[in-house]
């Protein structure tokens, strides 16, 4: 259904994770067919299998605006607030959504939560005095009642993750955000903090797959 939201000659975001990869074949069969788009990915992964899709890319260097971006979501809290990042994408995903007339999301029931934070929440930082960035951010959990619990990511080789824009993921399990909007105005108070996972005020529409059939929510 969100392949339907994008006509041709649009300028739309690709994201990043299982999902978004679904969408990303689904709109490179449509444009084997002849329909015209020209694309922003949201991570090198992405770029590459649009690449083979012979998908358009550019970037936003070269354009300033995008018609709609569509991407997944590992959390869909009250109004359309999210959690993403498990992809690793998160900064470059909040950049392209950012410059985005409408985000769409597209996922599962299973992401949808009442309150958000049983996910645990990346937060994006400098690799450069990751003791004290750790350390600033355990405050803030400890601050807002978090089950105190903040992993550096790894890679499948068990070494630390590093993201395109080479920076560090460490995640936090809150367990229950219950004041988001403060949660993002503390985090990035952090020097260290590049970003982090919170998408609020970004997501317009989700299409959300269910036993019986596809919801739309609205924001």
């Amino acid at each position: 259904m969100a392949l339907r939201e994008v006509r041709s000659g649009m300028r739309v975001g690709l994201g990043t994770g299982s999902t978004a990869r679904h969408f990303v074949d689904l709109l490179g069969e449509q444009v084997a067919n002849g329909f015209e788009c020209l694309c922003v990915p949201t991570s090198e992964v992405t770029a590459r299998q649009a690449l083979s899709l012979n998908i358009p890319l550019t970037d936003l260097d070269t354009i300033d605006r995008l018609d709609v971006t569509i991407d997944g979501a590992d959390e869909i809290g009250p109004g359309l607030a999210l959690i993403k990042g498990a992809g690793g994408a998160l900064l470059r995903e909040k950049i392209v959504a950012t410059a985005s007339d409408r985000m769409l999301v597209i996922a599962d029931s299973s992401k949808l939560v009442e309150t958000l934070g049983r996910f645990p929440l990346p937060v994006e930082v400098n690799r450069f005095g990751l003791g004290a960035t750790r350390r600033a951010l355990e405050l803030v959990m400890l601050a807002h009642g978090a089950e105190d619990k903040l992993q550096l990511r790894n890679d499948a080789a068990g070494t630390a993750y590093v993201t395109d824009g080479g920076h560090l993921i460490l995640d936090a399990f809150f367990g229950r955000i219950s004041d988001p909007e403060a949660l993002s105005r503390v985090l990035l108070d952090i020097p260290g903090v590049v970003q982090h996972g919170l998408f609020l005020g970004l997501c317009k529409r989700a299409y959300v797959a269910t036993p019986d059939g596809v919801r739309t929510l609205d924001n």
